[in-house]
């Protein structure tokens, strides 16, 4: 059994889904558990509609609800499907009539709260996956479509549930294995889950890889297939490097390192579930399904570049704290940390000295209440602007010169934090945003000048 996801760019437009359902039409004889996010830009377009509909704009909501619900009708009736009353015409009816209810009552309420933004977010991948099915069907797969929200169980955490493991693992062998038992392949809605009083809730933005790692966790799978629209993992965000390489293989730690610090094509906690069960994941190219994309295993074979890929991201605040008077305190890391847990920030890259600590964030919906919180132990200072830059590598802590090499080619530009030693695998520092694009490349070019055949491509 294997479990392959695609991403929003890969069922964006018929074209896309065709090639997905080529996909699954050529692995049948593996039997493919499908995960499949919303169609491109949804997810944005419907929080877009409930933040309107909140500051009381309900005709303008409605219209942009509207828009949607055409053109995914569009979308469908380009397969031959909703033209007449059949089932994904009536399916896609009530979805939007519920949907323009949510509207009203968000507009007469004059709030978004997190399980509202989560109740109308999860129509994104119902709709994705309710024309997905219906075209499987058509190419001869003989696909069933079923609701996510039986499957994964969460806590009340909207928008960034965490998943409740023993029930989930549980709920996904009852409702998935019966269906792949009969032959068939389930085709389930990435992102979305539901709490143990089933109400909607959402795993985080991005979260399908997570939620085709957890569902092929629970099922034991052979392996599980991030399917997306780049060529695997790369050495650099080939936005920024356009020659960047393709990583064949690489480590679980060093793919997690590289996921949470910024390399966009896995979600942080996708590798989680799949280490537990010592599952391969593969990324792969829904555009190229041909390409070998990047093998994702407990170990990766040795490799004559130190490091194996840079990432970074953008949108990073620096937060300063000075206190004097804890010097020689106890207790003091632990009372800052405890602040940003009390407001669940989760905090990025630390720098500390006897009497101050300097973290980074990029999650500031709480800010102004950690800040306020900060200034009752120190004096606070905040730099905004910045951005963290990663490089990643099996056992850097112990190759020598890898530090002076990796400063050496940034020796130019000014760097506000470093990062090594509290992870053997990773450097990381921090840089002003608007140098990133410079940064990588120069780092991209002194690290990269020549590569490993048999670790890249």
């Amino acid at each position: 059994m294997i479990v392959c996801k695609f991403g929003g760019t890969s069922v964006q437009d018929a074209e896309a889904i065709g090639r997905v359902a080529q996909i699954i039409g050529n692995r049948l004889k593996e039997h493919p558990v499908v995960v499949s996010s919303a169609m491109g830009k949804t997810t944005n377009a419907l929080l877009e509609i409930a933040e309107t509909a909140a500051q009381g704009n309900a005709e303008t909501a409605l219209r942009l609800l509207n828009q949607s619900h055409n053109m995914h009708l569009t979308f469908a009736q380009d397969f031959g499907l909703a033209i007449s009353k059949d089932e994904v015409f009536l399916t896609m009816s009530q979805y939007f009539k519920e949907m323009c209810n949510i509207v009203q009552g968000l507009s007469s309420l004059g709030e978004l709260t997190p399980r509202s933004k989560d109740a109308m977010a999860s129509y994104g991948e119902r709709l994705s996956t309710l024309i997905l099915a219906a075209v499987l069907e058509k190419h001869g797969v003989p696909a069933r479509l079923l609701d996510t929200r039986r499957c994964i169980i969460t806590d009340d955490n909207f928008t960034r549930a965490n998943p409740l493991f023993e029930l989930t693992d549980t709920a996904i062998r009852e409702q998935v294995l019966p269906v792949v038992e009969r032959g068939q392949v389930p085709v389930l809605q990435g992102f979305i889950a539901s709490t143990r009083n089933g109400i909607t809730s959402t795993i985080g933005r991005g979260g399908s890889d997570y939620t085709a790692s957890i569902v092929g966790a629970a099922l034991g799978a052979r392996d599980i297939q991030i399917w997306t629209d780049v060529d695997g993992i790369m050495t650099a965000d080939p936005r920024l490097v356009p020659e960047a390489r393709r990583i064949k293989v690489i480590s679980f730690d060093e793919a997690a390192e590289l996921a949470y610090f910024g390399a966009r094509v896995l979600h942080p906690f996708t590798i989680l579930p799949a280490v537990r069960k010592n599952i391969p994941v593969h990324v792969l190219n829904s555009f190229r399904p041909d390409l070998g994309g990047t093998l994702i295993a407990r170990e990766a074979p040795a490799c004559k570049n130190p490091i194996k890929s840079i990432a970074c991201k953008k949108g990073i605040t620096v937060i300063n704290i000075v206190s004097t008077r804890m010097l020689m305190a106890y207790g003091f890391l632990k009372t800052i940390f405890e602040i940003f847990d009390r407001f669940r920030i989760p905090v990025d890259v630390v720098s500390t000295s006897e009497v101050s600590v300097s973290v980074t964030v990029d999650e500031t919906s709480a800010l102004s209440d950690v800040l306020s919180e900060l200034r009752k132990i120190g004096e606070v200072t905040v730099d905004e602007g910045k951005a963290v830059v990663c490089c990643v590598g099996d056992n850097l802590r112990n190759i020598p010169g890898v530090a002076r090499q990796v400063f050496a080619a940034v020796d130019d530009i000014n760097i506000h934090m470093i990062s090594q030693g509290a992870s053997a695998i990773n450097i990381t520092f921090v840089v002003d945003a608007d140098q990133l694009a410079e940064v990588v490349r120069l780092l991209h070019g002194a690290l990269f000048q020549t590569t490993d055949p048999q670790n890249f491509e």
